[in-house]
């Protein structure tokens, strides 16, 4: 039995299309122009992953200078249904931990999840990710609205 292949790639004005529509079969929120036109700005830190060369996954995330630190945000990490729980998300995350390492300059990585979201709160606590705080109110239109905010500290 041969390994199924995950592959990353960049994405592209002549993909991003298949970003889009990811993201809007994955997300119960919708991300505007300026998040796409954004995602085309920053390299190694948006990733389509393909699985036997289909798109089935991406990854978007931002440099964020907040809290006086140096933070990578992951705006969004998704993996369509029928392709979860093959090793997808592991290999996005594992891409943007590597990222940050070999940068060095990085304080922490962090991200929002809604608070009913125990798969992915429990998927990024095997990558040493923690809940930071929980925000009230944070997305709008869905339910339920609050959000946990998970960080992975890097350097104190």
């Amino acid at each position: 039995m041969t390994r199924s292949r995950i592959e990353l790639g960049d994405v592209t004005p002549h993909n991003i299309k298949q970003l889009k529509k990811l993201n809007t079969v994955v997300f119960p929120v919708s991300y505007n122009e300026k998040f796409y036109k954004d995602v085309l700005e920053v390299g190694e830190l948006a990733k389509l992953a393909y699985y036997n060369d289909i798109v089935v996954g991406a990854v978007c995330c931002r440099v964020d200078m907040s809290e006086n630190s140096r933070r990578l945000y992951i705006m969004t990490l998704g993996c369509l249904s029928p392709y979860r729980r093959l090793g997808v998300g592991t290999t996005m995350v594992e891409h943007v931990l590597r990222h940050v390492e070999k940068d060095g300059n990085y304080d922490n990585v962090y991200l929002h999840v809604q608070v009913n979201n125990t798969g992915a709160i429990d998927f990024y606590k095997k990558f040493g990710f923690e809940i930071h705080e929980t925000k009230k109110h944070y997305y709008k239109r869905i339910e339920p609205a609050d959000a946990h905010v998970l960080q992975k500290t890097l350097r104190p």
